[in-house]
This record gives structure tokens, C-alpha cells and sequence, in this order.
């Protein structure tokens, strides 16, 4: 049966939600990207956040030049972090974008070739993704001079408002990006809105604020730190790389739980780096 599931997930299309006016979201089978920008605002220009799953990039440039038009390409690409789910495009978007990629400078030795993540860990639930998660690919790419540090400021290019925050924990240089002046946050990885490490809550969507993939997260304590920092800043509308967006009071107290409780609700009780 959790077989059928993981084939309904995977044979799923990409799925396409305006969650507010300037913000896209671009649900992928196993994770989403997003479209951050108003057509009818600063001459249609627009940022992609995170570069999905291999061979989408058809995908992600259809949904962008629908918005946008024809050849419209992205200022540029942040990547909240590195892992496969979130890079897997990005070199065929790359060969059709000239536009560069940030990231966290401690992430930057995942996305030059120089260091491999630790792999997978399946040992931490008996949920079917974290049961296949050693397929998974933990290699490092090697982006070269495409790829630049976030400014050390704390601002975001092309991204007027926003800001970025190092959310470690489950991966160094993971980063969440925030806008104070409505409240909008992109979460990334740091805290997801569904069970991502079962296959039937990734299939069924169901809201459920929840730590972060638990079979690629290497460093809990930090990820406990992310998750309470992330908390206080008051989310009115928080849109994660796994699940769909929340907001007001369900976001408010599913996020306080989680951050309150965070060892009991988001720690696996066993595996390779708890």
C-alpha cells in the first residue's frame, strides 16, 4: 500500500498557488519552489526561490514566463540550502538563465563541489520516505562562480523588504527568508507543514506544522534554536518547502507548539545524529 502512495506522489503535476500578490508557490511531487514577484510591479521583475526536483525545469519556466512572459528570466536564484530536492533543476536553469545564485556562505562548500552532505539517515521513523531516503542523492554540485554569499547585511538581492535569517539545524548555511512589513515568511526547510517524512502526508497534503525532515537533519540543537527564533517573529503567513501555506492562528499555535515542545514533537527518539 505505501508503495501506491509513493507512486501517486511521484505522478502528481506541478501544482501552482498564489499565496499573496507577489508570492508564487510551485508544488513539485516532493517539494516546492518559489516565484517571488508582481507582474505588475517593478517592471515584472521577480526572484526563484529554490530550484525544485531534476527535470521540472520545464516546469518551473512555463509557470514563470505565464506570470511574467516569454522570456522572462528571474533577477536571480536563492537557495534557502542545498539538497538535492531544492538543486535539482538548477543546472538546466542555469543553461537557459544568466542570473546568479545566493546562498549562505556556509552552504557555499555543498553547491562549489567541495564538500558532500552526510548522507541520509532512514533510521529515524518508520514513515516511507525516510525508509527510501538513502536513494536519495547527498553529493554536493559544483555551481563554480555562479554561486555568491548571501549579503552579509542580512538583505536580499532583488528582494526589496525582505530579509534573510540562518536557520541552522538541518543543513549549516540553511537559511529562512522574512518581510516585516506584512509578516511573510518563507520557511524553507526549518519547520515544514506536513509529516514529510510520511508518505501519506505528503501525498494528502495535510496541514501539520512539523519539524524538518528528520532523515536529513544533522544538528537537532540548532534546529530547535531556528525553529524558536523563527516563532518569535510573529508569522502572519508562513509558506514552508514541504506542505502548503498557513496562516494566522492555526500558523501561530501549531508553530508555538512545535517550538515549545520541539524534543518531544520534532526529535526522532533514535538515529545517526540525534
Amino acid at each position: 500500500m505505501q508503495e501506491n502512495i509513493l507512486q501517486q506522489i511521484t505522478q502528481k503535476p506541478m501544482g501552482y498557488q498564489q499565496v499573496i500578490p507577489d508570492v508564487v508557490l510551485l508544488e513539485f511531487p516532493l517539494v516546492n519552489a518559489f516565484i517571488v514577484g508582481n507582474p505588475k510591479i517593478n517592471n515584472g521583475e521577480w526572484v526563484l526561490i529554490g530550484a525544485g526536483m531534476a527535470h521540472t525545469a520545464k516546469d518551473v519556466i512555463q509557470a514563470a514566463e505565464g506570470r511574467f512572459g516569454e522570456g522572462n528570466q528571474p533577477k536571480s536564484i536563492i537557495l534557502t540550502h542545498g539538497h538535492f530536492d531544492h538543486v535539482g533543476a538548477i543546472m538546466e536553469l542555469l543553461s537557459q538563465w544568466n542570473v546568479p545564485v545566493y546562498a549562505h556562505e556556509l552552504e557555499l562548500p555543498y553547491l562549489t563541489g567541495a564538500m558532500d552532505y552526510p548522507p541520509a539517515d532512514p533510521t529515524v521513523n518508520e514513515g516511507l520516505i525516510a525508509k527510501i531516503s538513502p536513494t536519495f542523492p547527498n553529493k554536493s554540485i559544483n555551481l563554480g562562480n555562479r554561486v555568491q554569499p548571501l549579503p552579509a547585511d542580512g538583505s536580499v538581492p532583488w528582494m526589496p523588504g525582505w530579509r534573510w535569517i540562518h536557520t541552522p539545524g538541518h543543513s549549516p548555511g540553511h537559511v529562512a527568508l522574512y518581510r516585516e512589513s506584512d509578516k511573510v515568511l518563507i520557511a524553507g526547510d526549518a519547520f515544514t507543514t506536513l509529516k514529510q517524512d510520511s508518505a501519506e502526508s505528503v501525498l494528502t497534503k495535510k496541514k501539520e506544522i512539523s519539524g524538518p525532515p528528520a532523515y536529513f537533519t544533522m544538528d537537532w540543537e540548532a534546529a530547535e534554536k531556528s525553529v524558536k527564533a523563527l516563532k518569535d517573529l510573529n508569522t502572519q503567513i508562513a509558506v514552508s518547502s514541504h506542505g502548503l501555506p498557513m496562516k494566522g492562528n492555526e500558523l501561530t499555535e501549531q508553530l508555538a507548539n512545535l517550538a515549545n515542545n520541539f524534543a518531544s514533537v520534532a526529535v526522532p527518539e533514535h538515529g545517526k545524529y540525534v
